[in-house]
């Protein structure tokens, strides 16, 4: 039985490594988690010639989605999303905002933006809130929250 084997990852891997990295790692890991989730593919000689001849591509691919999130975070950033919850007379809210709910929003408005890219804290009052929203490539856009309480 293989104790190790060499993989290319096609994703990042937390405490592994970045896209195009050639690792050696124990046969379980590799075959019980990193290949049924599509993080590697084993780094056999005939994998490793097709993965540099598609370097170029990927490379471009990924310069395209750059250009793409700069111009989400454009369109983005200083955006104000206006949301309704139940709340009380004093202005607290009887359940908190969640990302999802923001997602909703956003999307309504012609955002793609999925409840992951949105750091929130609890937002547990009425008013105007600022929301970051984390996106691929390091990129951030901060968007102001306006919650109002919902008509009786």
């Amino acid at each position: 039985m293989k104790k190790n084997v060499k993989v290319i990852l096609v994703k990042n891997v937390a405490n592994l490594g970045q896209i195009g990295d050639v690792k050696e790692v124990s046969f379980g890991y590799a075959r019980n988690f990193l290949m049924p989730n599509g993080l590697v593919i084993e780094a056999t000689p005939s994998a490793l010639a097709e993965w540099e001849k598609n370097k170029e591509k990927r490379a471009k691919e990924a310069e395209a989605d750059l250009k793409g999130m700069e111009q989400l975070v454009h369109k983005l950033e200083g955006e104000t999303i206006e949301i309704f919850a139940k709340a009380s007379e004093e202005g607290t809210l009887y359940a908190a905002v969640s990302a999802a709910k923001i997602a909703a929003a956003l999307k309504d408005k012609g955002f793609d933006v999925t409840k992951n890219q949105i750091a929130l804290s609890h937002i547990k009052e009425i008013g105007e809130h600022e929301v970051l929203i984390s996106l691929d490539h390091g990129l951030e856009a901060r968007i102001t929250l306006i919650i109002n309480p919902e008509k009786k």
